[in-house]
């Protein structure tokens, strides 16, 4: 994905131009057609995906299914750069599609390359991850009352 690219996501808009290219020399591409899977539930999270068109439905075994979609440009997968563990849904390309994927390996090559750039990922996921976890708070708390 080019640098300039990256800048329409809003996990990357913190990024120096100098980041955003260290970021895309470990970047792979992929490309899927119709129906095809960018990963499977209960598959191990890999890395951090962008997708940077098209549109990907997501799918879960556990309700039989589709329960979300994305549309370019957005990510999914950030805190499979930290841990470990399984995907939760499937994501499927609605029409054709371009990925781009940051495997977990190429977070520590990032951090070998690029400390500034993988620190600004890392300070983004946290920030991002900790914005879910209050509107699941907001949430509880609402019930809560109810």
């Amino acid at each position: 994905m080019s640098p300039e690219s990256m800048k329409r996501f809003s996990l990357l808009v913190e990024f120096s131009d100098e980041e955003r290219e260290a970021l895309s020399e470990i970047l792979e591409e992929r490309k899927l057609p119709n129906g095809k899977s960018a990963f499977r539930e209960g598959s191990e999270g890999e890395g951090l995906v962008f997708l940077e068109d098209g549109r990907l439905k997501l799918k879960s075994r556990r309700t039989g299914s589709v329960i979300g979609s994305l549309e370019a440009p957005q990510h999914l997968g950030t805190a499979s750069l930290f841990s470990f563990g399984k995907r939760e849904v499937t994501a499927l390309a609605d029409g054709p599609c371009t990925i781009w994927l940051l495997p977990r390996s190429g977070m520590s090559r990032l951090l070998d390359d690029s400390p500034r750039a993988a620190y600004r990922l890392a300070e983004a996921i946290a920030g991002e991850l900790a914005g879910l976890l209050r509107s699941g708070l907001d949430v509880m708390a609402e019930q809560e009352n109810d």
